[in-house]
């Protein structure tokens, strides 16, 4: 793992604690803004969940699936949940500091995998770089990308043993735990005013 990568994913979690911390502090949430949330969320992990069973991490370019529309599903999923628990706090300030550690953490790891992969991948993943965006889905892209493969190598099937294997399944325990949060905060709020 390269340096800047490596300081990235490091301070992504130990900035994420203090951040979490605060925005539940800010949070104001009511039993429709954490059902609002939880729909958002179920969006982010269906995305979340059908990227991992795609992805042999280290092993092979992921180009099928998700991966055939973004080349970062995991993150485009993560921003989902992301937004809905910015909307479940039901604070304009919570909700900007999410973004904010959104936007500054998971663009600088994007870019700094995106190095990794160049490296590693070569040109395979230069061309399908050309063809996929970034970030937000290109859905005329995704025929293009499955026709540029080899026909040595098929796109690669949803994999209910990859998913688990990537440990997907603890995006789901950690979305539960955090509306969870959230509803302890409404009734802490309903009950002390605090």
């Amino acid at each position: 793992m390269s340096r800047p990568r490596k300081f990235w994913m490091r301070w992504r979690v130990r900035v994420g604690y203090p951040i979490a911390a605060i925005y539940w502090v800010l949070a104001r949430p009511t039993a429709r803004s954490i059902a609002i949330a939880g729909i958002i969320a179920a969006v982010g992990l269906l995305i979340r969940g059908s990227s991992s069973g795609h992805l042999r991490k280290d092993r092979q370019l992921a180009v099928s699936g998700p991966y055939a529309h973004t080349r970062n599903p995991l993150y485009l999923g993560s921003s989902l949940l992301a937004l809905g628990f910015a909307i479940g706090g039901r604070s304009w300030w919570g909700g900007l500091l999410v973004a904010a550690y959104f936007g500054i953490f998971y663009y600088a790891v994007m870019r700094n995998e995106e190095a990794d992969l160049r490296e590693r991948f070569g040109a395979a993943y230069r061309e399908y770089a050309a063809r996929v965006p970034l970030f937000f889905p290109g859905f005329a892209t995704a025929a293009s990308v499955e026709r540029s493969q080899s026909p040595t190598a098929p796109a690669e099937k949803f994999s209910w043993e990859q998913y688990q294997r990537n440990r997907e399944y603890k995006a789901l325990i950690g979305t539960l735990a955090g509306l969870g949060v959230l509803w302890l905060r409404m009734w802490i709020r309903s009950r002390w005013g605090y």
